[in-house]
């Protein structure tokens, strides 16, 4: 088996930066519930980051982020549009209608998880009437679960339909720095100068052991937000342990630095398979992920030689790159990928056409 697995960010460790600043805040006791100051000079950065004024809070995972932004955003009788890979529709339990106390997702059939605002303007006004959910929010995935990056313009277009029809727009920001890596743009650019209200920006797969945060934009929004975290169990009593992490990636750089290496990494895989007889990219790589399409067989040739992946987007097998990715390992997969490829083409084997019936091959998405 490879030192070093691809199948998911989540396997990554906590990059040095996240971990020092986790060491600098264990140095002494410090107030409970985020009443210390590693918290407030963590909510300082992310506004220096943004360069405005934004209500910041801080969460254990993304499915609470998610889940509760948009429980503050929804009442039980509206509805979330989104699109029907998201992340919110297929890999969170229900977490998003539970918390909302059962507002509907609305979900668009995307090629590419992309929402477009003629797919929001079809669902938000589809119906009218009173028997049914009534659209209250869009909520978009930054990069979506296919890797694809939304651009500034993409954004600012479902921004500005949202405002026609009356919508808040919240991010899905789970990988976001990804996404500002590829752009090589101002998160501000990215976010509310696009017409954001609510982000939630995915500190678990940029090198932390744990925490997301959940940036209102408008801090109307944000109104008793805190008494909505503690209800579900998200207050942290030594809230410095999420928080001082994102010093350390924002202090540092580290945020944007870790996620270039894994874009790069996955860039680099990429380069390295295209042309190889029966084997192609499902999607373009826009971030930090590689969609394989191959042979059945060759996957699980690649399966037996001990490297782990998902096949749960149609049946592609999924690499994914983290901060701590190394390039000796990344060259490694290409080798064994391009070996296998040369013995199924003498074979014969045909790649499995794009979105073929999905076949998990272990655990679970992420």
């Amino acid at each position: 088996m490879a030192a070093q697995q691809f199948a998911s960010d989540n396997y990554a460790g906590i990059c040095p930066e996240a971990w020092d600043a986790m060491a600098a805040a264990n140095s002494a006791s410090a107030p409970a519930y985020g009443d210390d100051e590693w918290t407030q000079r963590a909510a300082d950065a992310f506004r220096r980051l943004f360069d405005t004024r934004c209500e910041i809070f801080f969460a254990f995972n993304g499915t609470a982020a998610n889940s509760l932004a948009l429980a503050a955003l929804c009442q039980s009788y509206h509805s979330v549009i989104c699109s029907a890979s998201s992340h919110v529709e297929t890999d969170e339990c229900g977490a998003p209608e539970f918390f909302s106390n059962g507002s509907k997702l609305l979900v668009a059939q995307t090629a590419d998880g992309k929402l477009t605002p003629e797919a929001i303007r079809a669902l938000a006004t589809s119906r009218s009437d009173i028997h049914f959910p009534k659209p209250r929010v869009v909520t978009i995935t930054q990069p979506t679960e296919t890797g694809q990056v939304y651009t500034i313009g993409e954004i600012r277009a479902i921004s500005a339909t949202c405002r026609e029809l009356g919508l808040k727009l919240h991010m899905d920001g789970a990988r976001f720095a990804h996404a500002c890596a590829t752009l090589q743009c101002a998160p501000a650019d990215l976010s509310w100068r696009a017409g954001v209200d609510v982000l939630c920006f995915g500190g678990t797969k940029n090198g932390m052991a744990a925490g997301e945060a959940i940036v209102f934009f408008d801090t109307a929004l944000a109104t008793d937000f805190d008494y909505r975290c503690k209800q579900a169990g998200q207050l942290a009593s030594k809230m410095r342990f999420l928080a001082a992490p994102w010093i350390g990636l924002f202090e540092s750089g580290a945020w944007l630095r870790n996620a270039e290496h894994a874009n790069g990494c996955a860039t680099r895989l990429a380069a390295a398979i295209e042309g190889l007889p029966g084997v192609s990219l499902a999607f373009p790589v826009q971030a930090n992920a590689v969609f394989l399409q191959a042979p059945e067989s060759l996957l699980e040739a690649l399966s037996t030689r001990g490297w782990r992946f998902y096949t749960f987007i149609g049946g592609c097998a999924r690499f994914m790159f983290a901060w701590d990715a190394r390039v000796d390992t990344v060259d490694l997969l290409a080798q064994h990928i391009a070996e296998l490829a040369a013995r199924s083409e003498k074979r014969g084997n045909r790649p499995l056409p794009a979105f073929a019936e999905a076949r998990a091959e272990s655990g679970v998405p992420g």
